[in-house]
C-alpha cells in the first residue's frame, strides 16, 4: 500500500489529472516528445551568445588576406562596452570558456544527483534556472551593465543549470526504449540539438534589431514554458507509470518492472552506481576522452560560426550580422543529417566505435574544404558549410546518445540501470572540456589567423578518431566470419574483451 502511494506520488499532476491509465506506446510518443522539445529549449538559449557576439563586438580583427579584415559593414553599431575594445574577441571566448567549465564539471555531479532523485523535477529545476540566468545576461542591456565579471558570473551559473539537462533527458528516454533500433531512435531524436540551434540562431538573429537584449529574453520564456510542460506531464520511467515493459500492458499488481534496456531476465538493481565504478566500464574512457576532441570541433563553430561568417568576406561581400546568423544554421542542419546516419549505419554494422571514426576523419577533408572554398560564393559556403556540420556532429550525436545508453547499461553491470545518468554525465562531461577549450583557444588565435583555427578543428579531429582504434580494431575482429562469439556479441564485445 506505501508503495502504490509513493508510485501515485511520484506521477506528473498532469497524469494524475486527466488518467494515466495509457499504453505503452503512448507513454513512449510522449516521452520522446518532451525531452526532445525540453533539450531543444536547452540548445536554443546556449546559441544566443554565439549570434549576439557580432553585435557586442562588431570592430574585431579576424586574420590576413582573404580570411577578412576589419568589418565595418554596419557603421551604426558600436558595439558594447566591455566587448567592442581591442580584446573583445578574447573577452567573448573566456565568457564562453566559464560557461562550458562550470557546465562540464557540473555534469558529473548532475549525473551522480540524476540517479538518486526524480528526473522530473531535476530537470524542470536545470530548465527554470537556466531560463532565469538567461535572461538576466540579456537584462545587462537594459540595466545598462558594462561589468564584464557580471556577464562571467552570469554565464557560469546559466552553465550550472544547463549542465542538469543532459543527463536527465538521456536517462528518462532509455528509461523507456530497448536497444533495437536504438542507434536510428536516438540519431532522429538528437536532432533537438542541431534545431535547437537553428531556433536559437534564427529567434535571436530576428530579436537583434530590437536590441541584443531581446535576444535572450523571448528565448528564455519558452524555455520557462516548455519547463512547465515537463514538470506536470513527463513520466520518467515505467515503474513510475505502473507499466509491464514487457506486455506493455497497465498493470498495477507487478512488484518489479523490468528495465527496456536490459537483457531479459535481469532484475532492476536500486543501488545507483559510483562515480569510479562508472569509469571502469569497459568503453566509458576512450568514447569520453573521443568526446572530448570531438566536442572541441563542434562546439567552436557552435560559438564562433557566425562570427567568423559575419567577419569573412563571402563571393567579396561581408555579410550582416543577423544574415550570419541565419546562414550559420546550415551547419546544424547538416548535423540532423549527421546524426540520423551515424545512429542508422551504427545500427545496420552494430559497430558503434566502426562509425564514429570513420565520421571523424571525414570531418577532416570537410573542414580543409570549408576554410579553403567556403569564402568563394554563397552556394559554395552552404554546400561545404553542411557536409561539415554532418560529419561533425555525427560522430558527436551518436557518443552522447546510443553510445551513452549502451555503456549504461553494460553487461559488467549485472542489470543494474541506475548507470544511465552517471554514465551519460561522464561521457558528455569530459567532451565538455573539450567544448571549453576550444572556443576559449579560438577566442585568442582568431584575432590573429583563422587558418591556425582550421588547423586546431583538424588535428583535434583527427585525435578523437585514433583515440577509438583500439575499439575499432576489436569491432572489426568482430566482424571475421571465424570469430562466431565475437561476431554475436558484436560491439558489446568489443568493449568487455578488447578494453
Amino acid at each position: 500500500m506505501a508503495q502504490s502511494h509513493d508510485m501515485m506520488s511520484r506521477k506528473p499532476p498532469g497524469l494524475r489529472l486527466f488518467g494515466s491509465a495509457g499504453s505503452l506506446r503512448t507513454y513512449q510518443t510522449l516521452v520522446l516528445v518532451l525531452t526532445f522539445f525540453a533539450y531543444t529549449c536547452f540548445h536554443m538559449t546556449r546559441k544566443i551568445t554565439s549570434i549576439v557576439k557580432s553585435a557586442l563586438d562588431p570592430q574585431t580583427k579576424v586574420g590576413f588576406s582573404h580570411w577578412g579584415r576589419l568589418h565595418a559593414s554596419n557603421t551604426l553599431n558600436t558595439g558594447w562596452l566591455p566587448f567592442n575594445t581591442v580584446d573583445g574577441s578574447a573577452l567573448l571566448g573566456e565568457i564562453d570558456v566559464a560557461f562550458l567549465a562550470v557546465y562540464s564539471v557540473g555534469m558529473f555531479f548532475a549525473g551522480h544527483i540524476g540517479d538518486r532523485m526524480d528526473l522530473r523535477i531535476f530537470l524542470t529545476i536545470g530548465m527554470l534556472g537556466t531560463a532565469i540566468f538567461t535572461t538576466l545576461f540579456g537584462a545587462g542591456y537594459w540595466l545598462n551593465v558594462h561589468n564584464f565579471y557580471y556577464f562571467l558570473v552570469i554565464q557560469m551559473i546559466s552553465g550550472l543549470f544547463q549542465s542538469i539537462g543532459w543527463p536527465s533527458v538521456v536517462a528518462v528516454v532509455g528509461n523507456w526504449f530497448g536497444k533495437s533500433k536504438r542507434g536510428l531512435i536516438m540519431g532522429i531524436w538528437n536532432a533537438h540539438t542541431s534545431i535547437g540551434n537553428i531556433a536559437g540562431s534564427l529567434l535571436a538573429a530576428f530579436l537583434l534589431k530590437f536590441g541584443w537584449g531581446w535576444s535572450f529574453a523571448i528565448p528564455s520564456l519558452i524555455m520557462a514554458f516548455v519547463g512547465l510542460i515537463v514538470y506536470i506531464f513527463l513520466p520518467i520511467n515505467p515503474e513510475v507509470m505502473e507499466i509491464d515493459i514487457d506486455s506493455g500492458e497497465f498493470n498495477c499488481e507487478k512488484d518489479t518492472v523490468k528495465e527496456p534496456l536490459l537483457e531479459p531476465g535481469q532484475e532492476v538493481k536500486h543501488k545507483a552506481v559510483g562515480f569510479l565504478e562508472a569509469w571502469r566500464i569497459p568503453g566509458v574512457a576512450p568514447f569520453a576522452l573521443c568526446l572530448f576532441f570531438s566536442k572541441l570541433v563542434a562546439y567552436t563553430f557552435l560559438y564562433w560560426l557566425p562570427f567568423y561568417i559575419s567577419h569573412t568576406r563571402i563571393g567579396g561581400e561581408y555579410l550582416s550580422d543577423a544574415m550570419a546568423g541565419s546562414l550559420s544554421t546550415i551547419f546544424d542542419v547538416g548535423g540532423v543529417l549527421g546524426g540520423v546516419l551515424a545512429g542508422h549505419i551504427s545500427d545496420r554494422l552494430n559497430a558503434r566505435a566502426i562509425t564514429a571514426a570513420s565520421f571523424m576523419y571525414c570531418a577532416i577533408p570537410a573542414l580543409f574544404l570549408y576554410r579553403t572554398y567556403g569564402s568563394m560564393s554563397i552556394v559554395w559556403n552552404i554546400c561545404l558549410m553542411f557536409i561539415t556540420g554532418m560529419f561533425v556532429n555525427g560522430p558527436y550525436a551518436l557518443i552522447t546518445t546510443a553510445v551513452s545508453a549502451d555503456l549504461g547499461t553494460h553487461s559488467s553491470l549485472n542489470g543494474n540501470s541506475r548507470a544511465l545518468a552517471t554514465v551519460t554525465a561522464i561521457i558528455d562531461g569530459t567532451g565538455s572540456v573539450g567544448a571549453a577549450i576550444g572556443p576559449l583557444v579560438t577566442g585568442y588565435i582568431s584575432s590573429k589567423s583563422w587558418s591556425a583555427v582550421f588547423t586546431m578543428l583538424m588535428a583535434a579531429a583527427l585525435l578523437a578518431g585514433l583515440l577509438l582504434t583500439k575499439l575499432v580494431c576489436a569491432e572489426l575482429k568482430g566482424k571475421v566470419p571465424s570469430s562466431a562469439s565475437k561476431d554475436a556479441t558484436g560491439a558489446q564485445g568489443a568493449y568487455s574483451n578488447e578494453v
